[in-house]
């Protein structure tokens, strides 16, 4: 007798899915935010109306995954919060993260990454990520290199902004970029702007996945590029690190940096989003100072501030779909997945969920200094066996940055979107439009 299926959504059901919630993600740029979209979804208030769709669509359907009646691609979406645990606690087998989007997306311009990499290898790339990003501990070994050079970027950025009297999101993403590169290569890479420019051509590629070919000679220079900048090594920089680590067959070290380069990226729009936060709030700004008045680590770390930044990640993750793929077919309770079947976890429906979630809209940091929603799955770096190595580095960097930002300098919204403490905050936070004024603290 052949295995029981799982639920399958009408074609409506799968048609709102795909066009209210799959489609306007993917406009906004799976591998680099497109501006003009994010802001146009901002307008629409799109990803409030997709995290909508999918409660309207769970209620009519059990918990448990649930397929989507495609021709070709097999896909199910999580509807409950224990699938969401089970998928990633199980992962990378039966559910890997080498989705054939997944591939598709990322071969334009880091092929062998350890993302899109199954098997031994991916165990290989997989060790040496977490040795070079300090993965097990809050404050990666090299922090008193690292710790100052966000500070000296930040504080000329600042120089410049109270000369101007503004800060927009662009001159703050010129200062994040220049962090970057100085913290994976060093010193001597911060005004290596075409780098950047190269992989960021190569990230808006990725974007349209399968339905753009890969620029194989563009790709070849950035990797070449980025062997040249390992081989100058600088003592305090990610690339001496990665140096002097151990390597297994398979974990070539050029092929590696860009994931950190393209993450970092994202982590610097979540640096910016939260200082507009903070901007607004003025009790959360007034704990912030609290923390880094008080501040015996030397801004190595600062667990509100981190907070802070884990809060915007959770209101607008920067990674809204997490992406797997089953190896082999899955059991569930109301049936079977077959193997090679797409599975998306979409964060924001979890992360929004005012039926669960304590201030669900709301600027709530705290709730990561606590167990209060321990179970539930607020997963802005994913989770388990697969979560973001560099989630301690990153939060280590934008906490320092924030530090930096507010410490001695007070900030206003001359333009962007006004974010009221008393008001649930918007599903779509378009930092592009963002333009803060600023001035030395009182």
């Amino acid at each position: 007798m052949p295995a029981q299926a799982l639920p399958t959504a009408s074609a409506l059901d799968t048609a709102r899915l795909l066009l209210g919630v799959l489609l306007p993600t993917l406009a906004e740029g799976p591998v680099i935010k497109r501006p003009r979209a994010v802001g146009l979804a901002a307008r629409l208030e799109l990803d409030s109306k997709a995290v909508a769709i999918m409660r309207k669509v769970h209620g009519k359907y059990p918990d448990g995954p649930l397929m989507l009646k495609l021709p070709i691609r097999k896909q199910a979406v999580v509807l409950a919060p224990e699938d969401v645990e089970t998928v990633l606690a199980q992962s990378p087998d039966p559910f890997s993260p080498a989705s054939s989007e997944k591939k598709a997306a990322l071969s334009h311009f880091q092929p062998s990454n350890v993302l899109i990499s199954q098997g031994p290898v991916r165990t290989v790339r997989r060790v040496l990520h977490e040795q070079v990003l300090d993965t097990d501990h809050p404050v990666h070994r090299l922090a008193d290199a690292f710790v100052p050079v966000v500070e000296d970027e930040i504080q000329e950025l600042l120089v410049d902004a109270v000369r101007a009297g503004s800060l927009p999101w662009d001159d703050f993403a010129d200062a994040w970029h220049r962090v970057m590169r100085r913290v994976v290569f060093g010193d001597h890479a911060a005004d290596d702007t075409g780098l950047t420019m190269m992989l960021d051509r190569l990230r808006k590629d990725g974007n349209w996945a399968f339905l753009k070919p890969v620029r194989k000679r563009t790709r070849a220079r950035l990797n070449e590029r980025i062997r040249g900048e390992l081989a100058r090594a600088e003592p305090g920089s990610l690339a001496a690190v990665l140096a002097a680590a151990p390597k297994g067959d398979g974990a070539e070290p050029a092929d590696q940096v860009p994931q950190w380069l393209f993450a970092l990226d994202n982590t610097g729009m979540a640096a910016f989003r939260a200082l507009a936060v903070l901007v607004t709030h003025p009790e959360a700004m007034a704990a912030a100072r609290r923390e880094i008045d008080g501040d015996t680590s030397g801004r190595r770390h600062l667990p509100y501030l981190r907070a802070c930044v884990l809060e915007v990640l959770r209101l607008w993750p920067t990674t809204p779909m997490i992406l797997r793929q089953t190896t082999q077919p899955v059991q569930w309770a109301r049936g079977l997945m077959p193997a090679g079947c797409g599975v998306l976890v979409y964060t924001p429906y979890f992360h929004r969920d005012d039926r669960h979630l304590r201030s669900a809209h709301n600027f709530s940091p705290e709730r990561w200094l606590t167990d209060e929603d321990d179970g539930w799955p607020l997963v802005p770096f994913s989770d388990g066996p697969v979560v973001c190595p560099g989630k301690q580095l990153v939060l280590l960097l934008t906490s320092t940055a924030l530090a930096s930002l507010v410490s001695g300098h007070d900030f206003e919204v001359q333009e962007g979107p006004r974010l009221d403490p008393a008001r649930p905050l918007p599903g779509t936070m378009d930092n592009y439009s963002v333009t803060l004024g600023v001035s030395l603290r009182a």
